[in-house]
């Protein structure tokens, strides 16, 4: 498989919301509010987190590196697509491309990993919390964040020289707003099907059994909120929850319910605002979701700007 020299010299052209030239300013102004908004949100919680010491601990830890996460992934295409939305140039280079792939496959596969591991969290705290720091322990905590980040780099690693190396044949349109590879794979001129299940297994692994397992901790969860007797004991429980459940909820359901559609135009269309929801939008409102509803998270705020004690 070699590349395009035309790909490589002049790089490629991200479609994007081209089509539709009169939403693209109103576009330009929403994701550049929304991406602003996610960097101060993101950049904020990791800041409380590393300068309050009440929330070092397990919990917050994971928080804090899916903060970082969140930030990563917005940036690795926000900033791009902001250029492109705002002037007629719809270009980006070969190297940017890749770059930008890379760093998309990386840190959305950490991501769906350190779900799983904060779900995991979850499940010790509230089915074990007699036991709870001798579990989640911080050389636990440290390994578990450190697979997460070598099995999304694994990833990136492989599947990012195959995507980018196909042979395009001087193809250079990508119907996309960002360098996504099946965007990247469908440009192909060759025989591609070896590339797509391979990216099909790990989208298994990385995806689908890190989603398996959340599950299987939120089964056991409720097994054990259901034997709490008292209201008041489960409403902590829940709350102890709830926050993971529902960023697991938009981050996956938005994953799952765009691959899910079918490959014709119309699909192809919501599916760009699919990634931009769980891109852009999902990363917005974490940092909102974990402190409107965390009463320790909103104290450490206050303690750090020095309203409170």
């Amino acid at each position: 498989m070699e590349k395009s020299n035309d790909s490589s010299e002049y790089g490629f052209i991200l479609v994007g919301f081209s089509d539709r030239p009169r939403l693209e300013l109103v576009l330009f102004m929403v994701n550049f509010t929304l991406y602003s908004v996610a960097v101060l949100g993101n950049s904020t919680i990791i800041l409380v987190c590393i300068l309050d010491p009440r929330l070092h601990t397990p919990m917050y830890f994971f928080l804090a590196n899916l903060s970082f996460l969140d930030l990563c992934f917005s940036t690795s295409c926000i900033p791009q697509m902001l250029v492109n939305l705002w002037g007629p140039d719809k270009t980006i280079s070969y190297a940017g491309c890749a770059v930008q792939l890379f760093s998309f496959l990386c840190v959305g596969s950490v991501e769906c990993i350190l779900l799983a591991v904060m779900a995991y969290d979850r499940f010790a705290a509230v089915c074990r919390p007699l036991h709870y720091l001798v579990i989640v322990h911080p050389q636990l905590c440290l390994r578990l964040v450190a697979v997460a980040w070598g099995s999304g780099l694994v990833n990136a690693i492989v599947m990012s020289p195959l995507a980018m190396t196909l042979s395009r044949c001087g193809r250079r349109r990508v119907n996309h707003f960002l360098c996504e590879m099946p965007a990247l794979i469908k440009m192909a001129c060759v025989d591609a099907r070896a590339v797509e299940m391979l990216a099909f297994t790990f989208a298994i692994l990385i995806v689908l059994l890190p989603l398996a397992l959340i599950l299987v901790s939120y089964g056991h969860i409720a097994a054990a909120v259901l034997k709490i007797q008292s209201a008041a004991g489960r409403r902590k429980a829940f709350n102890t929850c709830s926050s993971h459940l529902t960023v697991v909820s938009l981050f996956y359901g938005s994953i799952i319910y765009m691959y899910m559609q079918p490959g014709n135009s119309a699909s192809q269309d919501q599916g760009k605002f699919l990634t931009l929801f769980y891109n852009l939008v999902t990363p917005m409102l974490n940092p909102l979701i974990y402190t409107l509803r965390n009463k320790e998270v909103k104290g450490a705020l206050k303690r750090v700007l020095g309203r409170q004690p």
